[in-house]
């Protein structure tokens, strides 16, 4: 196992600037995914990391020891390709061992190696086949089982998941999930899904435009994300963003807006009466029954049905909110609909900057 460290790292394509002061610590053992949109410069950092691509400035540290001027095979890390990049002449057994066979590994050693890989990703029954006759989720086994066979510091993924069907894609981040818990070897890992950022990392670095827009682990990601972007980019159905202002009332502070009126509590954060934006996360707005007191009042426009859940979209004095409820709901589209939502879920945000408002 060993500690990354990301110190000031940038890097330009002439005068283009795509990586802006990179700072980030991972622990021994940890999961870093790197998350972001395309173009966001994760697989940039990836390929920096690696030592595939270098720096214009800053330092990188793998077990407390600098390898910005090492070449790849001197780090002590392996990676893991969206491509698989398999040789389809050798089988899978040496596919695996490759790596320990252009090291000079003995055979014995190399066998066990490569036998152990073979029963942890449950691939042995394979090992006479060639790539091409396996699935591609067995092939991305193969591929990790190159990887593990080197036994390194820090495991690399890029994007392993993205050429799956979808149960495949649930099937593999288990076993990547369960790979991690076994060799407790550090991970970084590039995506652009949130799902697998949210169950598989110990620690998130969401990425826009060559920045980290906020490093933390999952739950505090999803739950007190740092601005905008973070609170649009997580989740699935995405955080809702709805217009009003913050006053101050008989009992602290409070989040109006036609159709809304949420009660914040009181605050010793320097608040001031201002234009606001609430985020409320879908599955936070409760359906209100029996005239209870309630916090939004609106009408239905659209309900969707998905088995385990309900998505309601609602008009709430015409601004929209999508609601994750319970799956036997029967209203319909123009029926009065009515939620409340515990404000400790809230979130404020900042129209001009888009920064979270601390509470």
């Amino acid at each position: 196992m060993a500690t990354l460290s990301l110190n000031n790292v940038r890097k330009s394509y002439g005068a283009l600037e795509v990586l802006h002061g990179i700072d980030i610590k991972l622990e021994d053992g940890g999961f870093l995914v790197l998350l972001g949109p395309s173009g966001c410069g994760k697989s940039t950092l990836l390929n920096i990391i690696a030592g595939l691509d270098e720096t214009s400035s800053g330092d990188i540290a793998i077990g407390g020891q600098s390898v910005s001027n090492l070449p790849p095979k001197d780090r002590n890390i392996a990676m893991v390709f969206q491509s698989y990049a398999l040789y389809p002449t050798m089988s899978v057994e040496r596919n695996i061992g490759f790596g320990l066979e252009m090291r000079g590994t003995p055979v014995d050693q190399r066998r066990e190696a490569v036998a152990r890989a073979a029963d942890m990703l449950q691939v042995a029954h394979l090992l006479d086949r060639k790539p091409a006759n396996l699935s591609g989720g067995q092939r991305q086994r193969v591929a990790m089982g190159r990887a593990i066979v080197r036994d390194p510091d820090l495991f690399l993924f890029d994007e392993p998941l993205s050429n799956l069907d979808a149960k495949l894609r649930v099937e593999m981040r288990t076993e990547i999930k369960r790979l991690h818990e076994r060799l407790g070897t550090s991970i970084v890992y590039v995506t652009h899904d949130q799902i697998e950022a949210m169950t598989l990392a110990t620690k998130v670095a969401v990425m826009k435009g060559g920045h980290i827009q906020q490093l933390a682990d999952p739950r505090t990601i999803y739950e007190r994300p740092a601005n905008m972007f973070v609170a649009g980019f997580i989740g699935s159905p995405a955080m809702n963003f709805l217009k009003g202002r913050l006053v101050s009332g008989d009992f602290g502070w409070q989040f109006r807006a036609e159709g809304i009126l949420l009660e914040l509590g009181r605050s010793d954060a320097g608040l001031i009466e201002q234009d606001v934006i609430l985020g409320i996360r879908p599955e936070e707005l409760k359906v209100v029954h029996d005239n209870k007191p309630a916090t939004f009042l609106g009408n239905i426009d659209v309900v969707e049905p998905t088995g385990p859940d309900t998505m309601l979209t609602a008009l709430i004095g015409g601004q929209t909110v999508v609601a994750r409820i319970e799956p036997r709901f029967s209203g319909r589209r123009g029926d009065p609909i009515a939620f409340t939502v515990d404000p400790a879920s809230a979130n404020l945000f900042d129209p001009t900057t888009e920064l979270r408002m601390a509470l």
